[in-house]
Order: structure tokens, then C-alpha cells, then sequence
């Protein structure tokens, strides 16, 4: 089960792929029509916070290497973060008591704000945790000019 954060503030980039039978689908991953081995890592959870320089997306990615991850931004605005973890190779000699971390394909979309600088995008894989950070552009505060009024 996820924890949900709600706000009283209307988010008007919140993810809109959201899928809201998304923690069903993990719990049961049967019915949903994915295969056991892939259904849990199918969507990583990303954390998006907004500083005053920059909106920074953090990825609990444990056990995936830089070379499996992927991070793109497509039409201009749309941040991309896919990658695969590879299934421990299995000897035949072996006896599996349980088998319960996850593998597989997985992808997330995020539709950026305006003040984005896409083409300035960095992003790092540290101790499992993918963080990508996206600069803001500076908000010119509008130009306001007193008239004289005249009479």
C-alpha cells in the first residue's frame, strides 16, 4: 500500500498517467495481466519536490545500474524515466525458498511546468536512488511603470 500526500493546493502538473487501479495491480499482479516477475518494479515510485532553483524528482531504483536506467525529455516538456532490471541468473543447482525483489521493465512520465530548462537536466544514481534535477528559469517580475495622471 502507498502512502498518499494530499494538499489543499490544486497541482496542476501532478502526474497524468496516474493509474488510479495502480496499487491493485501490485497487490495482485495476476488479474492484472503482467507477469508475477514484473508487476511490482513496473512502476518505480518518484518523489517530486519544488525548491526555488528547481523541481527534483527522486526514484527508489535498489539494484539498478546507470547503464539499465534512462532518463529523456520527449515534445518538449515531458520527463521521461524508463529502465529494466535485469533477473538474477538462475544455476539449476539451486533451491529457491522465496523469491520476492521484483524485475522487469519501467516507466514514468512527468508533464513539466513552463519555467522548466529542459536542456538543462542532470541526472545521478547513488546508492540506488536516481535523482534528476531540472533548473528553473528565472520569473521576471513584470516591469510596472507609474502614469502620471494628468487633470
Amino acid at each position: 500500500m502507498s502512502i498518499v500526500r494530499w494538499s489543499n493546493v490544486f497541482d496542476p502538473f501532478a502526474d497524468l498517467w496516474a493509474d488510479p487501479f495502480d496499487t491493485f495491480r501490485s497487490i495482485v499482479p495476476a488479474i492484472s495481466g503482467g507477469s508475477s516477475e514484473t508487476a511490482a518494479f513496473a512502476n518505480a515510485r518518484v518523489d517530486w519536490k519544488e525548491t526555488p532553483e528547481a523541481h527534483v524528482f527522486k526514484a527508489d531504483l535498489p539494484g539498478v545500474k546507470k547503464e539499465e536506467v534512462k532518463v529523456e525529455v520527449e515534445d518538449g516538456n515531458v520527463l521521461v524515466v524508463s529502465g529494466e532490471r535485469t533477473k538474477e541468473k538462475e544455476d539449476k543447482n539451486d533451491k529457491w525458498h522465496r523469491v520476492e525483489r521484483s524485475s522487469g521493465k519501467f516507466v514514468r512520465r512527468f508533464r513539466l511546468p513552463e519555467d522548466a530548462k529542459v536542456e538543462e537536466v542532470k541526472a545521478g544514481l547513488e546508492n540506488g536512488v536516481l535523482t534528476v534535477t531540472v533548473p528553473k528559469a528565472e520569473v521576471k517580475k513584470p516591469e510596472v511603470k507609474a502614469i502620471e495622471i494628468s487633470g
